[in-house]
């Protein structure tokens, strides 16, 4: 049992992200050595030299994805952890579900970074500073929500609510419209999200 709740809780966490990561990022691979290697937009021009530079919202995207990643393994791995230990579920009155409530949490903060990351980057490029304050605001009020409430459904259901939210927000802030979430969700425009997108 203590396999299958470690699988099943680090599929749940980091599921998404890694799919996420395999479907956008890792298509390009020469992209990643070079990002990597530190020397991005000569090693790209070299390689490609009409295009210049990824562009700002592509960066706000893998780099609010590389933040999630790491903020999601330094808080769950220690859990994740103690899932394959022997019985500690459950001791001093905590949830039988806190493995798996730890794992939605994490999820969530994983993709509540994304979604700050792509809002952030358009707030700095077009100097809308409350639009920075707002991101540091919820940043700070879904991570204090594991402070002030012991009941974890409470926590989820804010916290998911505000990655929705964010969610939204970053949709609209990267050129998403109606028009652009129908066509995407009937497959209609198949290269929509991440690979239109063209330099600023």
């Amino acid at each position: 049992m203590t396999a299958a709740v470690f699988f099943g809780c680090a599929f749940i966490a980091f599921g998404p992200a890694f799919a996420l990561y395999i479907f956008t990022i890792a298509t390009e691979p020469l992209r990643i050595i070079f990002l990597i290697a530190g020397k991005a937009n000569e090693g790209l021009k070299a390689i490609n030299p009409e295009e210049t530079a990824p562009s700002m919202r592509l960066l706000a995207y893998v780099s609010g994805l590389g933040f999630g990643i790491m903020s999601g393994v330094f808080s769950f791995v220690n859990t994740l952890s103690d899932s394959l230990g022997p019985g500690t579920v459950g001791i001093h009155g905590d949830s039988p579900q806190f493995f798996l409530h730890s794992a939605f949490m994490t999820l969530v903060i994983i993709l509540l970074h994304i979604f700050w990351g792509i809002v952030f980057f358009d707030g700095c490029e077009k100097k809308r500073w409350h639009t920075l304050l707002v991101v540091l605001l919820t940043h700070l009020l879904v991570s204090a929500l594991t402070f002030i409430s012991p009941h974890y459904g409470i926590n989820l259901a804010s916290a998911y609510t505000a990655m929705v939210l964010m969610g939204v927000w970053a949709f609209f802030v990267a050129g998403g419209s109606c028009r652009t979430l129908k066509l995407c969700l009937l497959c209609q425009d198949k290269d929509f999200l991440l690979f239109s997108q063209r330099s600023r």
